[in-house]
This record gives C-alpha cells, sequence and structure tokens, in this order.
C-alpha cells in the first residue's frame, strides 16, 4: 500500500447522505427505546440503559497516544502525544440484565479524562471527557437505520416479551445453526443482540467501533485489540457461561491480580464505494487499508465491582459516541439514531433512577 497522503479519503460534510425516511424512522425507534425502557422499569422497578444495560466491571487506566505518529495518524484527540486518565466498562448488548448464557455482542465503553474543546452533544459542551463506543465485531449487523429499527423491535419483542428460558433455548438453537453454517461456508446473518457468537473471553476480545467517524482530516474506525502477554492466551478462548454473573466474575478475578494492555489502532478510509459511511454492515477491507497503532490503553490491578463502584459507572456514567470533539465525530445514519436513542436512554435512566448526570473532571471521582 502506497504511502502517498493520496490513498485516504478526506472528511467532509458531504460524506454523509440522509437516508430516505429518516426521520420517521428515528421516531420509531425512539418510541419502541421508550416502550421497552418502561417494561424493563416495570419489571425491576429500576430503569436500565436502552442498550449495554448489563455492566461486568468498571475500570481505571490510562490512555497513551504514541509518539511521532505520521500526519495521517496525529489526528484529533491523537494529534499529540500525551496521556489521560480513561474509566472503562465493559457491557453486554441486551437493554435488560439477562444471564450470561444468553450470547451477546460484548461492549467496551471508554471516557477519557481531561479532552478541552467543545463537546458536539448540547447537553454538556464544556465537559472535559471524550467517549469511544466499541463492540467486539468489525461490522454493527443493523448497519442503517432502517435495519436499526428491525432490530430494535426484535429486542423489544425478545428482551422484554420471551421468558429468560426461551431466550436461552433459543440462543443455543441458534449457535448451533451458525456452527453448522459456518463449516458448509454459510454466513448466518447475526441480530443486533449477536446471539450466533460463540461464548469466549471478554477479556480476550478484540472490540470495534464498527460504524465509521471522523478522525480530524480523515475518516475512521477504532479498535481495541489485546496487547499484554497476559491476554494473548485468552483470545478466542472459549468459556463456560453458565453462571448467570459468568462475565463479571472473569473481569473481577482477573484485575483483582493483574494488569492488562490494549492498544488502540485506527483503519482509514481509502475507497467510498467499498468502505461505505451509509451502511455500517459492510467490513472494511484491511487488505486495502489495515489497522495502525495509535495509542496504548494501560489498566492496572484494581477492585473491578466494588458496590460503589458499580453504583457509580453502571447508575451514574452515561457513554455516547457523541459526546466526543468535533474532529471524532461519529458518521452515517445508524450514527445518528444511535446519537437520539442514547441519549434519550440516559435521560429517562437517570430522571426514573433519581440519580445525578454528570461528567467526570477527575479519575478520582470514580470510587475504589
Amino acid at each position: 500500500m502506497s504511502d502517498s497522503l493520496e490513498q485516504y479519503i478526506r472528511y467532509s460534510d458531504a460524506v454523509e447522505v440522509k437516508q430516505p425516511d429518516e426521520d420517521r424512522l428515528i421516531r420509531e425507534t425512539l418510541d419502541s427505546v421508550s416502550r421497552m425502557g418502561q417494561k424493563v422499569f416495570d419489571k425491576h422497578r429500576h430503569a436500565m440503559r436502552g442498550a449495554h444495560a448489563k455492566g461486568h466491571g468498571g475500570l481505571k487506566g490510562e490512555l497513551k497516544i504514541y509518539d511521532n505518529l505520521p500526519e495521517p495518524l496525529a489526528q484529533g484527540l491523537f494529534r499529540e502525544p500525551r496521556t489521560y486518565p480513561v474509566m472503562i466498562r465493559f457491557s453486554t448488548a441486551p437493554g435488560d440484565i439477562m444471564p450470561d448464557g444468553m450470547s451477546a455482542f460484548r461492549g467496551m465503553a471508554i471516557k477519557v479524562i481531561g479532552v478541552e474543546g467543545s463537546k458536539l452533544l448540547s447537553a454538556e459542551p464544556d465537559a472535559l471527557t471524550q467517549d469511544f463506543l466499541m463492540i467486539n465485531r468489525p461490522v454493527f449487523p443493523a448497519g442503517n437505520v432502517t435495519r436499526y429499527l428491525n432490530e430494535q423491535l426484535l429486542q423489544e419483542k425478545v428482551v422484554v416479551s420471551a421468558p429468560e428460558e426461551a431466550q436461552q433455548l433459543l440462543t443455543t438453537a441458534l449457535r448451533t445453526v451458525s456452527a453448522v453454517t459456518e463449516k458448509v461456508g454459510i454466513d448466518l446473518y447475526p441480530t443486533a443482540l449477536g446471539i450466533t457468537l460463540p461464548e469466549t473471553h471478554i477479556l480476550g476480545d478484540t472490540y470495534y467501533t464498527s460504524a465509521a467517524l471522523r478522525y480530524g482530516d480523515y475518516i475512521a474506525k477504532i479498535s481495541a485489540i489485546p496487547l499484554s502477554d497476559n491476554l494473548q492466551p485468552l483470545m478466542g478462548k472459549t468459556v463456560k457461561t453458565d453462571d448467570p454473573s459468568a462475565l463479571r466474575d472473569l473481569v473481577v478475578e482477573f484485575f483483582r491480580e493483574q494488569s492488562a494492555e490494549y492498544e488502540l489502532r485506527v483503519q482509514l478510509c481509502t475507497n467510498l464505494e467499498t468502505m461505505p459511511i451509509e451502511d455500517a454492515s459492510i467490513q472494511w477491507s484491511e487488505q486495502e487499508s489495515p489497522y495502525q497503532a495509535i495509542a496504548k490503553l494501560t489498566i492496572p490491578a484494581q477492585e473491578a465491582y466494588s458496590p460503589a463502584r458499580r453504583v457509580y459507572v453502571d447508575e451514574v456514567l452515561s457513554f455516547n459516541a457523541w459526546h466526543c470533539i468535533a474532529e471524532h465525530q461519529p458518521l452515517g445514519s445508524i450514527q445518528r439514531v444511535r446519537m437520539q436513542v442514547y441519549e434519550a436512554s440516559s435521560r429517562y435512566r437517570h430522571e426514573m433512577n433519581q440519580q445525578p448526570k454528570v461528567e467526570p473532571r477527575s479519575i478520582e471521582e470514580m470510587p475504589d
């Protein structure tokens, strides 16, 4: 691949194209999220996140931007070598608290602290934080606003209406079908819940923004890949999830004794036809544009799930990809709908649970 800057697509407003009937589809999605949130509240007498309701641990760490990055990589938050404190939340995708035996996409949400500059969310323009939201899959299966609505309606029906036993039976059946179809070369379409994914160690997964975002003068996707020697054996490692809190236990037991390192990497867009902005379900070719290292995420040993920390991370904190500086604006219809969904969910959750909605200004605000 050539090193010339001309290979990378420059960001402009023109790279986004509003989708047909997008406003109506977003309204219908918000209506479904509202119904689901109310049903989950009635079930638990407690409001949950509309997505990634179940947390598996909250962690303190630091993000070190690498020195001497070439100009296309030295953009936005990563334009100069600095070290930032970060808060990290591991989670799974459904908008309800489900047993870990029900397969679902896992999430890694990173809140970088000490980031100056106005933020895109109008409610918190002066905050000193920047969020990056990632899941353990390089694409977002519901890759546009139309499919996102369909997946939201499915999640509303499956997560809220179906008994947990039926959901776990469905997971088992679809895993079996997925394993068989994979052997004969058929890729079973995954839902937004990720119900065809295998049960792997949550700390050994690679996490991706999945959808595109602005990367300063360019367009990109970002990933976090296990880097330290103690994480390498966990990559792809199958684990048992019979216990309903198995993933939390894996996170807590690991970080009680050990530290860990992940590496942040960026994949720059080189072709808007093969690397589309408006369809996040299409994987960008790593042959055309490989992920390139930009920073190291270091997480020291700590208690990841103390009562005080759980309340702070799961109840007080919010994560939204649109809580960012303009240089990292999320792109595409999937990102535009998620901005409104995540904001509506956060407002409802904080109001119903009578918890303050605040953006931290110091890492010390996260309890030990």
